[in-house]
């Protein structure tokens, strides 16, 4: 076998249905070739994210019925708080109903003009965060993470000596580096052990806190326990725990490895910063014991956090993912190797190698996908990172045009995702006929969540 059959029996089943090519082709004029506009029963096999899209178990299910919907210091939310505590060891934890929140509330307390955000890779909301707060958001990847075929562990990896340069020539102006496992917008790349300890270590040499953007913490933990010397005999809550040593706080999107639809995060060693987040949560969100989630919601992410981190599961997990990704290898097609953990992210620029970055091909073959197969994948490339130098008008472009094909956790079977590359490798056949496009409408932040397009005929 490829991979090892799913550790669970499926219980409850949803419909989807095949739309006909004349059918996507409507609906993708209507989005403007957006395919994060096509409504989902639309969507024959959808890897648009892996975020919140999850299946829950029936132990998850079992906790929503129990859920303490007070207002003010429910049970649920003790759970909650002593799960997070449990796996993380940080003490001072407060809710929000997805990650982007955590890192809204963090950034607009500590973010200013002059101030820099380093980060392994910052991901697209985090960095709109980091940057609609006037700092400046600093990537600082190893090398090889620019190398989509280079078949190389740790591609997520921090570059220490660029992060030792930064804290020694501007210390004062970072309030913070963030580590984020595994590293998404690179490929979805695990990051060492060693990694994070390295840049821990220069962090407290220079002063500066440093955090760890957890939402994929637990596949992280796994290639730890695979593939770094030393690990092979922990347990993966025990790897967890020591990873989280290392940090002064972390924030987490539970949408992904704690297998919820909502729910995240902060949480840190810092009493007096933790004082202050729940003020701006109480403006937007809700009492810190809730930080608006449900009861249920706070329930079923205390259920998940030790679920995610299941052995039998996550073998499963990650080998379900390397089989897509070996699949569409074998047929010839470049994808970001090796395989991380949560998703397949094909080489856009190798695949529509006729189109040229400020066309968008990640864009343009997302549209193919949904086109011909009905497969909704994600553009990582020049219309969600790229822009325009404000000197020259020229389109500066990502180092990566990627299209992710985000699994999400326990929903499809072996046979979706033999779907998925044979659909691939038949359009890669006639790759040459994929069209590339132009903007037609683009929002100031975060474009791609809402711009339109047209080809270029």
């Amino acid at each position: 076998m490829r991979f090892p059959a799913e550790p669970f029996r499926i219980k409850v089943v949803e419909k989807i249905r095949r739309t006909t090519r004349d059918e996507r082709e409507q609906l993708l004029e209507r989005a403007g070739l957006n395919v994060f506009m096509i409504p989902s029963d639309a969507i024959y096999v959808d890897l648009l994210t892996d975020s919140g899209t999850g299946a829950m178990s029936d132990q998850q299910w079992a906790g929503l019925m129990i859920g303490d919907e007070s207002y003010a210091g429910s049970k649920s939310f003790f759970k909650f708080e002593a799960a997070v505590r449990d796996v993380t060891g940080f003490p001072y934890v407060t809710p929000t109903h997805q990650g982007r929140v955590a890192e809204n509330l963090l950034f607009s307390t500590i973010c200013a003009a002059g101030k820099t955000i380093i980060a392994n890779t910052h991901f697209d909301t985090t960095r709109a965060n980091v940057e609609m707060n006037n700092a400046e958001a600093l990537d600082l990847p190893v090398k090889e993470a620019y190398d989509p075929q280079l078949g190389k562990l740790w591609k997520g990896n921090m570059d220490l000596e660029k992060l030792e340069a930064n804290l020694k020539a501007n210390r004062d102006n970072i309030p913070l580096v963030v580590m984020t496992v595994t590293n998404n917008s690179a490929g979805g790349q695990p990051v060492s052990m060693e990694n994070i300890r390295g840049a821990s270590r220069l962090c407290k040499q220079f002063g500066v806190p440093f955090f760890i953007d957890c939402a994929r913490f637990a596949e992280n933990c796994w290639f730890i326990h695979e593939f770094e010397a030393g690990y092979k005999g922990k347990t993966i809550i025990e790897i967890a725990r020591e990873l989280f040593s290392h940090a002064d706080g972390c924030w987490m999107s539970a949408k992904k490895d704690a297998l919820v639809n909502i729910g995240g995060f902060i949480a840190m060693n810092d009493i007096e910063l933790a004082r202050r987040l729940p003020q701006k949560l109480i403006l937007i969100e809700g009492f810190p014991t809730y930080g608006g989630l449900a009861g249920r919601d706070l329930e079923a992410v205390a259920i998940g956090l030790y679920e995610g981190m299941e052995p039998e599961y996550l073998q499963y997990r990650t080998a379900q993912v390397r089989y897509l990704g070996d699949m569409l290898w074998d047929a010839g097609i470049a994808i970001v190797r090796p395989v991380g953990g949560h998703a397949v992210f094909i080489d856009a620029k190798a695949f529509c190698d006729h189109i040229s970055p400020e066309q968008f091909p990640g864009v343009a073959l997302t549209v193919a996908l949904y086109r011909e197969a009905g497969i909704r994948g994600v553009e990582i490339g020049s219309l969600m990172f790229g822009h325009l130098d404000p000197a020259t008008g020229k389109h500066v472009a990502p180092h990566l045009e990627l299209v992710r094909l985000a699994i999400p956790r326990r929903v499809y079977t072996t046979a979706h995702m033999t779907y998925v590359a044979e659909s691939i490798t038949e359009m890669y056949k006639d790759r040459h006929k994929i069209k590339p496009l132009r903007l037609t409408y683009e929002a100031p932040v975060l474009r791609h969540f809402t711009a339109r397009l047209e080809e270029i005929i």
